[in-house]
């Protein structure tokens, strides 16, 4: 899975910014700092859509540069931004539950219409992403 830095900053009496010293024209926002993650997350993905992602930087790597130094200095900070690339292939896995979590499991996936598979999935994804 690949990690991309994004700087935020954050101006008086405005939303947080975010945006991706890998990716120039890849910039997300949030009135909440709750937000910011789910929001720089989608930014990657709509832009993974019509384009491939370049392999991200290292932390080292964009901290040695001066412009990120500077908006450091002004107030900005870094953060790790998760990203899962969408793959059409499927694969299968076996996993084990126990039983009263795997009766948990489907029930959840019938009350929201899913399989049990992409039930897992989501929220697998969700997790991943939270972290």
């Amino acid at each position: 899975m690949k990690h991309f830095i994004a700087l935020v900053h954050k101006d008086e009496d405005s939303a947080f910014g975010v945006s991706f010293p890998d990716l120039p024209s890849v910039f997300s926002a949030a009135d909440d700092e709750d937000d910011l993650m789910a929001n720089a997350i989608e930014a990657l993905r709509l832009w993974a859509e019509d384009d491939s992602l370049p392999t991200p930087a290292s932390f080292e790597e964009i901290t040695t540069r001066d412009d990120i130094r500077a908006e450091l200095a002004k107030g900005a900070f870094l953060v790790r931004i998760p990203y899962i690339e969408d793959d059409t292939r499927v694969v299968r896995a076996n996993v084990t539950f126990e039983k009263g979590m795997l009766d948990a499991i489907d029930a959840a996936a019938r009350e929201r219409g899913l399989t049990r598979s992409a039930f897992l999935a989501s929220a697998a994804r969700k997790e991943i992403e939270a972290a």
